[in-house]
């Protein structure tokens, strides 16, 4: 498997290098500085156990600022404001078939229990806000249970936790990219080597590592490999996604899973480089190709969509929806700046629609009457339209994108990181991107929200872990 030129280095030893100050010592040391490790880093604060967080960005963004930055939850107390019937078994039930059963049972199962508290914890403790967004379903949910803060981006979500880590006056060390990893001859991780921007080598010591670092969309070489039907694909996440987590646990023996598993994305603008909410999809609007066709239907999910979309002449297609859903699309700041980006282009009519898109006529009014049913029966792509299309019409050129992988570092229920044999390394743990999400081994098991869900729960789940080891060793 190709791996990335930045891979740490395994530095087998009882102790760090002498030059290492006593001082230079931390219970739990984190690696990256995303939604997985800043969650990772405020729980611990709250468990009472010192940590530092390690960023090779100047600014902790990662995968999660590219995001829309929406979160599913059941059983929150914002859930429950809104008067939502909902539960971890049946946020559970959702994952699993969106899967087909190929996600992994104990995650599953640890995540949609986990994520409820963390949220509420980032809001009872931390001040982050969460609204649940009305109005519509995301594929694959039974419920409405997806979280955003007020700003409804990924960016906001991110700009949040970073105050909290702030105001909790934790660590953040920016600019440190990992080097080296330390090891003992009982497999016991015992510090870091980080480079700062002037080429000097830092070291810290710690009791447990947390990597939340990142996946691999962004080696091209292992997309290739590993996720052939996207080597073509656009990469719209962070550039940080190089494989460095995944090999960095080879290099110790460790065990990797669900490497086929990933995020695509079917709604990705273009030329602006923008998402378009899929929640334009699935309150009616549709995707045709350059004929003027559609392909698939657009209610199984955005993930797939995007394998679709590369499978279309040119790998483009238009979303095409109108005025009422082109309200509810206002409503999302990303889309707004799309729009005012010249993504969304404007027709009064399906003759201006079809010279937008370049397709017959002829072809394209087929194609919208064939949504229009009053009784509600399937249309040729077994998808049921609660109305048809009306003009003015909104179009938006878009193309397949990858976001990121879903595959990495196995790991156990407690965020353990599992060696070749099953056995779980003594104190080096992993989640959000490093590790294998719940999504299985193909880009369909995606259910939305996915991302952020192993992220967050993730990083709940393994500052817990670290916790109770760092109070074992004492």
């Amino acid at each position: 498997m190709n791996a990335p030129m930045s891979t740490p280095r395994i530095c087998h030893a009882e102790h760090m290098p002498g030059t290492v100050a006593q001082d230079a010592h931390v219970p739990v040391l984190i690696v990256g500085g995303g939604a997985c490790g800043l969650t990772a880093a405020l729980m611990l604060h709250d468990a009472g156990v010192d940590c530092a967080v390690l960023e090779r960005d100047a600014t902790p963004l990662g995968s999660s600022a590219l995001s829309s930055g929406f979160i599913p939850a059941p059983g929150t107390q914002a859930q429950r404001a809104a008067g939502i019937d909902d539960s971890p078994e049946r946020f559970a039930a959702d994952i699993s078939a969106k899967a087909k059963g190929r996600a992994a049972p104990h995650l599953v199962q640890a995540y949609a229990r986990a994520i409820g508290p963390a949220l509420d914890a980032l809001q009872g403790r931390h001040g982050l806000q969460w609204q649940v967004l009305d109005g519509f379903l995301y594929p694959g949910h039974s419920v409405r249970r997806m979280h955003a803060t007020p700003e409804k981006t990924g960016l906001g979500l991110m700009g949040r936790l970073a105050n909290a880590v702030t105001a909790a006056d934790i660590p953040l060390i920016t600019e440190a990219t990992v080097r080296e990893l330390w090891v003992n001859a009982q497999r016991r991780v015992i510090g870091v080597g980080y480079e700062r921007p002037d080429g000097t080598l830092e070291h810290l010591a710690c009791d447990a590592l947390i990597l939340a670092c990142n996946g691999f969309g962004g080696n091209p070489a292992m997309v290739r490999e590993l996720l052939p039907e996207m080597r073509d694909a656009l990469f719209a996440g962070h550039t940080g996604n190089d494989g460095s987590a995944i090999a960095w646990g080879q290099a110790l023996g460790a065990r990797l899973a669900d490497l086929g598993g990933y995020q695509g994305h079917g709604s990705w603008a273009i030329p602006q480089g923008a998402l378009i909410s899929w929640a334009l999809m699935m309150e009616g609007g549709i995707q045709v190709n350059a004929l003027g066709e559609r392909f698939h239907d657009e209610t199984q999910g955005y993930s797939e969509a995007s394998v679709h979309v590369l499978a279309q002449p040119g790998g483009v297609a238009w979303n095409v929806f109108d005025a009422p859903i082109l309200a509810l699309a206002r409503g999302f700041p990303d889309f707004v700046d799309a729009e005012a980006a010249g993504a969304v282009k404007h027709c009064d009519s399906v003759q201006a629609l079809a010279a937008t898109i370049g397709c017959e006529e002829s072809k394209l009014i087929a194609t919208l009457a064939s949504l229009a049913s009053a009784s509600g029966q399937n249309d040729q792509i077994r998808r049921i339209f609660a109305r048809p299309l009306q003009a003015p019409f909104c179009a938006v050129k878009v193309t397949g994108a990858l976001f990121h992988t879903q595959g990495g570092l196995d790991i156990d229920a407690q965020c353990r990181v599992l060696s070749r044999h099953g056995q779980p390394f003594p104190n080096l743990l992993a989640a959000g991107g490093a590790a294998r999400g719940v999504s299985g081994d193909a880009v369909w098991g995606y259910l939305s929200g996915n991302g952020l869900l192993s992220a967050v729960a993730g990083g709940y789940i393994a500052a817990h872990t670290a916790a109770e080891l760092t109070r074992q060793k004492v």
